[in-house]
């Protein structure tokens, strides 16, 4: 009888255990690379067109002053997944690869590491770290060039990236990379699993190549551009000219403006901007319409911004507005929707999902948690977005004001209230008294110490 009991007992305590972890919130975390606010929900452009993004936001929290910490992919990503800012680990560019610290990976565990420790499964397609997987269940990556599909449109000068082109493609829309992410991401979320999933997909679009079907391309005519002044560059510090305008790999402003090119390379980069929308439109159609429905957070971000035109420059790579400003939109089953203007950082993400899924900690995240906001938009929120570009180069950004300060101390200063372009440098030569208040205010948010480059 007592053996009986016993089998009971242990029965009914794992039965309640397992009820418990499906219990558990699902994760859907959409990753889209090198989208700005050309988003409908942001209005940074009057032409973009998504729907589908836009629906996410009415259904969730969307973060309107969210920014990345790392103005390029690999420092960015690894600042996100691993919960560290750029100045605490020294990845500050695409160069160094985070699988040749071994030591650094041995003391940091990663976000779906994390997840899978707390009990969770973890798969992905598409994009989500830079370089290696850490999932235990790896969709394809077709990657962002086609080989033996996509076809050149552009000839560029010598020296810069191969994958500086841009134009409408012509084969079937089903071999897209991100048409491909999406259907695995889409059949996945039609399954039911014995456990909760963590689940990233990760978009490749619109980063360069701009590169969208011919039938989206074709959607938009008579694209507008942005609005650029040719003397934006005389109030700015020679230090923002050597880190922001000095990549030998990316195209220079003049040269896009010949031809028309501009005018292409916009009109390319919104039709790529919403073929990825309807990627994530079958995404949720597909959670919507599959098991998982009730049961699942999803937080859609930017891996940083990118200029097209503005600041007479092209690509990422700078410490403005621009760059580090990122769509950010977080729907929790159940939770509140509407819109928080307080600065926020994809720093946040790791930390928030914790906090939402009731996980255990992990005590060497540097991001605060976006749960408070979730609750209550207009919550006092006393945190500011910290950006990097390279060792000891910073922006602060708070609800109003965006504050650079450079290696070499030299500054830049833009009120946002009045200058959303950034066109006034308000700390150039002699700073008034209220704005000197504002910079010394925002100054002591710089990181305190600032690791070297790895890898040299």
């Amino acid at each position: 009888m007592r053996i009986i009991l016993s089998l009971f007992l242990t029965c009914s305590l794992f039965g309640k255990l397992g009820s418990e972890e499906i219990d558990k919130p699902n994760v859907l975390l959409i990753a889209v690379d090198d989208l700005n606010d050309w988003i409908g929900c942001l209005e940074g452009h009057p032409q973009s067109f998504t729907p589908n993004i836009d629906r996410l936001a009415d259904r969730g929290m969307l973060f309107s002053n969210a920014h990345c910490q790392g103005t390029m992919c690999n420092p960015s990503r690894i600042s996100l997944l691993w919960g560290r800012r750029p100045s605490s680990t020294g990845f500050y560019d695409n160069h160094y690869s985070i699988s040749k610290e071994p030591e650094f990976l041995k003391q940091h565990v990663n976000l779906p590491t994390h997840f899978a420790a707390n009990g969770y499964k973890t798969l992905s397609s598409g994009k989500i770290f830079h370089t290696g997987g850490y999932f235990q269940v790896k969709g394809p990556r077709a990657g962002k060039w086609r080989q033996g599909l996509d076809q050149k449109v552009h000839h560029k000068p010598k020296g810069w990236h191969r994958t500086w082109d841009f134009g409408p493609q012509d084969y079937d829309e089903s071999k897209f990379t991100d048409h491909i992410t999406a259907t695995w991401v889409a059949d996945q979320l039609g399954k039911d699993f014995q456990k909760p999933f963590f689940m990233a997909c990760g978009f490749y679009r619109p980063h360069v190549p701009f590169f969208p079907p011919r039938r989206v391309y074709e959607s938009f005519k008579d694209v507008e551009l942005p609005e650029v002044i040719e003397d934006d560059w005389d109030d700015i510090p020679d230090a923002a000219r050597k880190v922001s305008m000095s990549n030998p790999k990316i195209p220079v402003h003049e040269w896009m403006k010949q031809k028309n090119r501009w005018q292409l390379a916009v009109h390319a980069y919104l039709a790529s901007v919403r073929w990825v929308d309807e990627q994530i439109g079958r995404i949720l159609d597909a959670l919507d319409q599959g098991p998982h429905a009730k049961n699942t957070i999803i937080v859609l971000f930017s891996d940083h911004g990118y200029h097209l035109g503005e600041k007479q420059r092209w690509s990422k790579f700078s410490l403005w507005e621009r760059t580090t400003r990122v769509p950010l939109i977080i729907s929790v089953p159940n939770g509140t929707k509407g819109r928080s203007e307080q600065p926020v950082e994809l720093l946040s993400i790791y930390p928030t999902l914790i906090d939402l899924c009731e996980l255990s900690k992990n005590p060497k995240l540097e991001g605060v948690s976006l749960q408070l906001l979730l609750k209550n938009p207009e919550a006092k929120w006393n945190h500011v977005a910290i950006s990097t570009l390279g060792q000891n180069n910073h922006a602060v950004r708070d609800r109003r004001w965006r504050y650079i300060r450079y290696a070499d101390g030299s500054e830049e200063l833009y009120d946002h209230q009045k200058d959303s372009n950034e066109w006034e440098n308000l700390a150039k030569g002699k700073v008034d008294s209220i704005h000197q208040k504002v910079i010394n205010r925002l100054k002591r948010h710089l990181p305190k110490s600032n690791a070297p480059q790895r890898g040299g």
